[in-house]
């Protein structure tokens, strides 16, 4: 859930290089949309102030959520093992020659996506784009290096079955999904990964890797005909894939609460109602509502009177989840076992004021400074700007999303903050799950941790 949490703001509170100054007429960043001769496309930013390229990769509706419930795992399995030898190259050989020519590939698994990411020295670009095309079109998956990686996953599980932050996410998984593939765990469970055989590896690969499925996102130094060249010389093997989304679900379980008993001094809270669709004409207002909540740590409303007043917890934060089929606004943190009931009617009585009266002018203006101003100052790498780049093509983004979301946010008023925060904020659909050992009354009592074992 905290992952969620920093990936979501670090979104809202990112910058640019190269950039220009922004004002009305001129853009916050230089897309450039380009279309090679097979008719592949990608999104460009060109800097060739410094000798490197970064790109990012993202298959659409290839994550966890199309892993079968008895093989939960599988998409992580992949992403860890689709860099461990490829083509002719092992494990062994393959990673060396991306630690000699100072490469980085990686591969990553969400719940909804499925993503791929390179960044080299423009001298080493050729031996790059090609390591990036063999991973993609013929990974290996060779024994030794899947079963290194699945020992891997299921010793991070055991670690993590002590957890109380990663049982609290678990759990809220679980009871806010559930019935629905969001439900299950994403890194497998100890039983599941041993369900899955190189087969399920080699299946993924042949079934969610798909040009139809697939968004490109590139920065640095490389102008935009070489890209032309570059997209089919990468890509043109990759076939198209039928893949069927899974269905919109809203939040399960509101109104209920749930205890898992955990032999911890503290009691770790997570909370969760429905919210937001990402491409609703109000999300910008809710940005600006959720970082006078509780998204901007210190000055917020939530850390505030429950931190800086009361001394109840070290932090709590609020953030919004948005994924392809399913919206919403948690809370996260924790407290000692005897300010438990204390800590929930806070965090309810902020919600209900801040759906109730309208915020102040300082606070408005904090917000929007903070959201406008951290825009051209804090995404300064050509990776950075390359995967901010996949995650407006994923999120079905306009290439000049940034220019209208800062115009949004500049004209936002006092009303807009009010309207939707009426709209949203509702403590009498919070799913709230508890890891510690409070005593509370009327919470559904959970007895064996979901999809973990």
């Amino acid at each position: 859930m905290r992952a969620s949490s920093l990936i979501i703001l670090f979104f809202f509170a990112l910058s640019f290089a190269p950039l220009k100054s922004v004002n009305a007429k001129e853009s916050v960043l230089d897309i450039q949309e380009v279309k090679s001769e097979s008719g592949l496309t990608a999104w460009l930013v060109e800097d060739h102030s410094v000798p490197v390229i970064a790109l990012n990769i993202g298959f659409k509706n290839a994550g966890s959520a199309y892993d079968p419930a008895n093989k939960q795992g599988l998409a992580r399995l992949v992403s860890n093992t689709m860099d461990e030898g490829a083509g002719s190259l092992n494990a062994k050989s393959f990673q060396k020659e991306l630690r000699d020519l100072s490469i980085n590939l990686g591969f990553s698994a969400g719940r909804d996506n499925f993503s791929a990411s390179l960044k080299t020295l423009t001298k080493n670009k050729k031996r790059a784009f090609e390591l990036l095309e063999l991973a993609l079109t013929q990974p290996r998956f060779d024994k030794d290096a899947v079963e290194r990686m699945r020992q891997a996953n299921q010793s991070r599980i055991r670690s993590s079955l002590s957890d109380p932050s990663w049982i609290a996410a678990r759990i809220m998984n679980d009871k806010a999904y559930e019935g629905h593939p969001y439900s299950m765990n994403n890194g497998g469970t100890l039983s599941s990964l041993d369900n899955i055989s190189i087969k399920d590896l080699k299946a993924f690969h042949e079934q969610r890797i798909g040009r139809n499925n697939m968004a490109v996102a590139v920065a640095g130094d490389i102008a935009a005909d070489e890209l032309k060249t570059v997209l089919d010389e990468i890509f043109s093997d990759i076939k198209t894939v039928d893949l069927k989304p899974v269905e919109n679900i809203d939040i399960q379980n509101g109104g209920q609460t749930f205890l898992y008993k955990h032999d911890v001094p503290q009691v770790f809270i997570e909370i969760m109602q429905p919210s937001i669709k990402i491409d609703d004409p109000a999300y910008q207002a809710a940005q600006v509502m959720n970082f006078i909540l509780g998204s901007s740590g210190f000055g917020s409303r939530l850390t505030e009177e429950i931190r800086e007043k009361r001394g109840l917890t070290y932090g709590v934060y609020s953030y919004f989840n948005n994924m392809n089929y399913a919206q919403s606004l948690a809370v996260s943190t924790s407290t000692s076992v005897e300010n438990t009931g204390k800590m929930l009617s806070l965090i309810k009585a902020e919600f209900n004021k801040l759906a109730q009266t309208p915020i102040s002018e300082q606070e408005l203006q904090d917000a929007k400074s903070y959201l406008l101003g951290s825009l051209p100052l804090s995404l300064t790498s050509t990776d950075k700007i390359s995967g901010l780049m996949l995650q407006m093509q994923l999120n079905g983004r306009s290439i000049d999303y940034l220019d209208t979301r800062q115009e949004t946010i500049k004209a936002m008023r006092i009303e807009d903050i009010q309207k939707i925060a009426k709209r949203l904020l509702n403590p009498e659909k919070f799913t709230t799950v508890l890891v510690g050992q409070p005593e509370l009354k009327d919470a559904n009592i959970i007895k064996t941790l979901p999809n973990a074992e």
